[in-house]
């Protein structure tokens, strides 16, 4: 079985190292380096605390890999657990975390439901008068996504997937309707299979191979900030959901702040967009975090930061799927494609060698779902 995935991501990543681990012939054409796009650009955040079934069912499923990542591929990728926290400032979105939690916990996932006050006890320096609920899960955290990238793609090049970066793919070669193989600036490859992974480029690959998906590129901020008050790092990655605010601790005493607060929200070029923080949205992320916290106010320092992008979708969730035959698309995660990348690779594989998905039920993530108008909106997102 050949097969050629297109984006060295994570998520590209991972589905070239199980095809090529259960025995497929593998290339991966990556346009730049490893990892160096959405990927490099991620806070790494890993959780389960999410307000649908199917995304829910990723996290654990992927989970299952990140605890033992360093076991099984020989790197340490500095994962972190000091959980994650969510506040609700409105009753609605109170009411929300509620129906959350009780599915979380059906899925397996050890989520709690907390008053405001309790909250304090996992984030000491937190406002909890601004806020009327809280959800704490303790197996949350974050990783290093570059390290995971070299984890995968080692452990794929042992597999035997040929890696091909600074690889661009220029078309995608369809014959009777199905996809038969890409053309890169260099080679003509055959494929049984194509694999789209290529995040922020997948619409782009998609019209290639002649079918349109609703993906398109948002860029997204973060903030590397000294805070005012020490920022303990047991403190969990927190997140005020109706505010879009949120911060986690970073190593040496330094926080991570970030969010997406409202406004325009163009798509953007991904190869014309400022990686450059904008100074004046840093100021803004760091107000609103010293809203709600003690940590921040205004001598908090803002050291450094980047923009990278995510593949947004118009409900938060990504396309999983045979998008048309000899296709997989495997794109559109909205910010989690880090973490999801796990069970996402070994989704792809089983599409590709057994035929279908069964690690987790993904029928709902089919992009046919924006034709039916299918109700499937992600709330847990910042």
């Amino acid at each position: 079985m050949n097969v050629v995935v297109v984006g060295g991501g994570i998520v590209g990543l991972s589905s070239a190292y199980y095809l090529a681990d259960r025995g497929a012939d593998v290339t991966l054409c990556e346009q730049g380096t490893l990892g160096n796009q959405s990927t490099a650009r991620s806070a790494g955040g890993i959780r389960s605390q999410f307000s649908t079934a199917v995304n829910v069912d990723l996290s654990v499923a992927s989970r299952e890999v990140w605890d033992d990542f360093e076991a099984d591929f020989g790197v340490d990728i500095a994962y972190r657990k000091p959980g994650y926290l969510f506040l609700a400032r409105d009753d609605e979105t109170a009411a929300q975390f509620r129906e959350n939690v009780a599915m979380q916990n059906d899925r397996g996932v050890p989520s709690q439901f907390l008053d405001p006050g309790d909250a304090t006890e996992f984030c000491p320096g937190l406002r909890h008068e601004k806020f009327v609920a809280a959800t704490y899960n303790a197996e949350d955290g974050f990783a290093d996504p570059n390290l995971a990238v070299q984890g995968y793609s080692a452990a794929a090049r042992e597999a035997g997937a040929d890696i091909r970066t600074k690889t661009a793919v220029t078309d995608v070669r369809t014959e009777d309707g199905a996809v038969v193989g890409v053309e890169t600036e260099d080679a003509s490859l055959d494929a049984d299979f194509v694999v789209n992974a290529a995040g922020a480029w997948a619409g782009r690959l998609a019209d290639l191979a002649g079918v349109s998906l609703p993906i398109e590129p948002r860029r997204r901020q973060v903030a590397v900030v000294d805070p005012s008050q020490s920022l303990p790092e047991s403190v969990p990655l927190t997140i005020d959901l109706d505010t879009g605010s949120y911060f986690r601790p970073e190593r040496d005493g330094a926080a991570l702040v970030g969010g997406h607060f409202g406004g325009d929200d163009p798509a953007v070029d991904p190869d014309r967009y400022s990686e450059s923080m904008d100074i004046d949205w840093a100021a803004t992320a760091v107000e609103r975090a010293a809203d709600y916290t003690t940590y921040f106010d205004g001598d908090s320092r803002i050291k450094r930061g980047w923009a990278g992008l995510y593949a947004v979708t118009p409900d938060h969730h990504p396309i999983i799927e045979e998008t048309t035959p000899g296709l997989v698309t495997a794109a559109g995660f909205s910010g989690h494609g880090f973490q999801h990348a796990p069970a996402t690779g070994k989704l792809v594989a089983e599409r590709v060698l057994d035929g279908d998905f069964s690690l987790v039920d993904v029928s709902a993530l089919a992009s046919d779902r924006f034709e039916d108008g299918d109700d499937l909106v992600e709330q847990n997102v910042a």
